[in-house]
């Protein structure tokens, strides 16, 4: 296992409102806002709201523009939105959400048709064409996303090799127009990865780019989300996607049981109990995560909501 010390402070970027309701059915815009407007009281920086894509393909998100539109911005918090075609990008452009210009491929080439549909190779082709459309607007790359990092229901599990090969091709990519991406996430797409898993290709990857910041979108659809999280912060990973309440899922893993994101909650709270900062009020996280449940009608997996602090007693405080 990585024997790098762990971070001082963790990010936590807030996917909720955007994968998770994704993957529920119709829920009214007031509700969505309300949920997004509670998290931003959490001493969250970054909220990714709504998604940019084919709304017949994803009905949840046909109302991205109203929600944009009808934000109450907070200080101090980016409300951000993603898009997987120029389509999805001139509509992100005109919102007025706080953009992150981002490139993407897929590990698995299965994956890549039914989610985007085309081979991941045709995805790099289609990448060169989104950043020149981003230097067309006077912006630069903010983040690179790896798909199916760690496996996916098609092709299976993926070596940490693998891996290593889709980030290159990536920023290759990037380099051909004069780019470096600020960061790049490997996405536990579908919930295939464990432990062993992540601590390997954080450290492949890592050792190849040890100028780069590598981030983790994880999923607990084995239940392995936490201890996931977990190798990531013992392999030096300071930053990673998360969802309240583990609100959501994947619409296109190829599995109807698949979890959502890490719960925001839980993770911070097991940062917290560690000694690592999070930033994040904990029990107004808790509300939110119940106000969720509420929204979307049924229980959601995350934990701390209901369980709530383990308290040192009178006394007797952890030094």
């Amino acid at each position: 296992m990585s024997t790098y010390q762990l971070p001082d402070r963790v990010i936590l970027q807030e996917e909720g409102p955007r994968e998770g309701f994704q993957s529920e059915g119709l829920i009214p815009v007031d509700a969505k806002l309300r949920l997004i407007h509670g998290l931003a009281e959490t001493g969250l920086e970054v909220i990714n709201c709504v998604s940019f894509v084919d709304v017949r393909r994803v009905p949840q998100m046909a109302d991205a523009e109203e929600i944009a539109g009808r934000i109450q911005r907070r200080n101090g918090v980016r409300y951000t939105g993603i898009w997987l075609s120029p389509k999805g990008f001139e509509r992100a452009l005109a919102s007025g959400l706080d953009l992150v210009p981002n490139v993407f491929t897929s590990v698995s080439d299965t994956f890549a048709r039914n989610n985007n549909g085309r081979s991941a190779a045709d995805l790099l082709h289609v990448q060169s064409g989104m950043i020149e459309r981003y230097r067309a607007a006077g912006l630069r790359v903010g983040a690179a996303h790896v798909f199916t990092a760690f496996g996916c229901p098609y092709e299976g599990k993926v070596s940490p090799e693998r891996c290593l090969e889709a980030v290159a091709a990536l920023l290759r990519t990037c380099e051909e127009h004069g780019e470096t991406p600020e960061v790049v996430y490997l996405c536990d797409t579908v919930g295939a990865a464990n432990p062993l898993d992540v601590s390997k290709t954080v450290d492949l990857v890592r050792n190849r780019w040890p100028a780069m910041e590598f981030a983790l979108h994880l999923h607990d659809t084995r239940g392995m989300g936490l201890a996931n999280v977990l190798a990531g912060l013992q392999s030096g990973v300071h930053r990673f996607d998360t969802s309240v309440a583990g609100l959501g899922g994947c619409p296109f893993a190829g599995n109807k049981s698949a979890a959502g994101n890490v719960c925001t909650e839980d993770v911070a709270l097991m940062c917290e109990e560690m000694g690592i900062s999070t930033g994040l009020d904990l029990d107004r996280l808790a509300e939110v995560a119940r106000m969720a449940e509420e929204i979307v009608g049924h229980s959601l997996p995350g934990k701390f909501m209901n369980a709530g602090r383990i308290r040192a007693a009178a006394g007797n405080a952890v030094a």
